[in-house]
């Protein structure tokens, strides 16, 4: 913090602000730049060490604004994520090329305990993110601030995905010490008997879906793997709906038969024969959770297609 201790300071003094008052230059950082700027403040006595509470000495916190934001520094902050994504894939993630499983064969090989190996691996992503963290001030004057941000996220980054991914595979080994899912609020998987909704439409909504799949993709690709995949996958399901409807009917007798004579399996089929009865507000049933979620997952996977293919490619199977 910068303090004007000339005279001209007393040229910039309001008049309501006495004369013993200290001026302190505080340094603020922009959003849209690295620069550091300064702004004034004003405080009453001589102390250098005092601020007034009612000035904002601290940055604003989550304050953005949209009209100082440049598009090429967002574009190059892209291009600079995704490059360290791609290096983080091939040194790290890659089996074949990256050395993250060596990593976590090393560590491993301490001991056989899941525990301490868990425990290991938290440890040594808390050293290097931590002292890394601690060394940012010497190691910015040393090597420049996006230098040490580079070595600190491509540091870090690494070692928190092995534990995160270790925890994934793990997380049901060990000693169980106690056990809380038989009070959880979530339901036990249970073998519903559905009426409204999309049933009312079809009463084998997936069998459905994938027949519309695989003739899209079997007209689209034309050849014989996408009718032998077609074929396989539409009688897996066509399977799939007369053993699911066999298993209905031995659980809840009577009422299964009851929804089957009010449903169809072809679309639409128990309605144009007036079995379905269309309630007036029957589009209240599709304003639910569920199918927002099951609709937003699969645009999801339309758009991630480009995704799915590289990573199909990248295990040579």
């Amino acid at each position: 913090m910068a303090t004007l201790n000339s005279p001209l300071k007393f040229l910039l003094l309001p008049p309501s602000i006495p004369r013993n008052s200290q001026i302190h230059l505080l340094p603020t950082q922009t959003q849209s730049h690295c620069n550091t700027d300064y702004h004034l403040v004003f405080v009453i006595g001589e102390s250098d060490t005092s601020v007034s509470k009612d000035v904002l000495v601290g940055e604003d916190s989550a304050n953005f604004d949209l009209a100082k934001q440049k598009i090429t520094s967002w574009i190059y902050f892209t291009v600079v994520l995704g490059v360290v994504l791609f290096i983080l894939d091939i040194a790290w993630l890659d089996n074949s090329t990256g050395f993250g499983k060596v990593f976590i064969d090393s560590v491993s090989s301490v001991s056989e305990s899941p525990e301490v190996v868990m425990f290991l691996l938290t440890l040594i992503f808390a050293i290097v993110h931590s002292g890394l963290a601690t060394l940012r001030d010497p190691g910015e004057k040393l090597i420049g601030e996006r230098a040490f941000r580079v070595l600190f996220a491509g540091t870090s980054l690494p070692l928190a995905v092995s534990t995160i991914v270790y925890f994934i595979n793990h997380r049901y080994d060990g000693v169980q010490l106690w056990q809380l899912q038989k009070v959880a609020a979530v339901d036990k998987p249970k073998m519903h008997l559905w009426e409204s909704g999309i049933m009312r439409i079809t009463r084998h909504p997936q069998l459905v879906g994938q027949v519309m799949w695989c003739v899209a993709h079997t007209i689209w690709i034309g050849n014989s793997v996408a009718v032998s995949a077609s074929v396989g996958l539409i009688g897996h399901h066509l399977f799939g709906a007369w053993n699911g409807d066999r298993r209905l009917a031995i659980r809840h007798g009577e009422a299964f038969e009851i929804v089957k004579s009010r449903t169809s399996v072809f679309p639409f089929a128990a309605i144009i024969d007036g079995r379905q009865k269309l309630p007036k507000d029957y589009y209240k049933e599709f304003i639910r959770l569920p199918y927002v979620v099951i609709t937003g997952l699969t645009l999801g996977a339309y758009f991630a297609h480009p995704l799915m293919q590289a990573a199909s490619f990248r295990l040579h199977w």
